[in-house]
């Protein structure tokens, strides 16, 4: 198998997990409290073993979110890109790709044209910036992945990829190399976003 890249940990699914994990961890701690105290009221035995499964279940899915926070990421590899969350894993052929363009990622989800939800975790990375592969077709059913991935994912119905990272010129920088075959790039980080994968239709030719 070929050596692949660096992993670029998705800043989505690490943010909205930040948002969620102490909201059903701290629910789960309330519900055994409560079992606690149903107990001590000396209700029948049933009433507080079923608070205690469901608080218990709970702090136990807050804790598994937190493990899990960074193992949603995007891996290059020399002729394709790897896209991994907890649901799904997608081996992406480069012969796939059209284009790839860096963009500020609020401005493809304006707070007025997308649910309360998503302005929320929008909201504090807003001003990064983000990578959108436009693609020649999905790699399966547009139907599934969009069943499978954050509707983050996708600014609109056409075929591509929003893809967030930390380091977005890093992450640019080792696909083009990895698509060349010059392995994983040391150059310096200034390259604009024209030169992630601009060569990629001539590969083919």
């Amino acid at each position: 198998m070929a050596k692949g890249g660096h992993r670029y940990p998705l800043v989505i699914y690490t943010r909205m997990i930040d948002c969620w994990w102490p909201i059903i961890f701290g629910l789960g701690l309330a519900i055994l409290c409560l079992a606690w105290a149903i107990y001590a009221w000396g209700f029948e035995d049933w009433r507080w073993l079923v608070f205690v499964s469901i608080g218990g279940l709970c702090v136990f899915l807050g804790v598994v979110l937190l493990l899990t926070r960074k193992t949603a990421y995007i891996r290059p590899f020399g002729d394709h890109f790897r896209l991994v969350t907890p649901f799904l894993r997608l081996n992406i052929s480069y012969r796939r790709v059209l284009r790839a363009t860096s963009v500020n990622y609020g401005s493809l989800f304006p707070p007025d044209s997308i649910a309360k939800w998503k302005v929320d975790v929008i909201q504090p990375i807003a001003k990064m910036t983000a990578i959108v592969i436009e693609l020649r077709a999905f790699p399966m059913s547009p139907s599934v992945l969009r069943a499978f991935l954050s509707p983050l994912f996708f600014k609109d119905k056409t075929a591509h990829f929003v893809i967030l990272v930390d380091d977005w010129m890093k992450l640019s920088s080792e696909l083009e190399s990895m698509r060349t075959g010059a392995g994983p790039s040391s150059a310096p980080q200034q390259k604009r976003d024209n030169s992630i994968l601009s060569r990629l239709p001539n590969k083919n030719k």
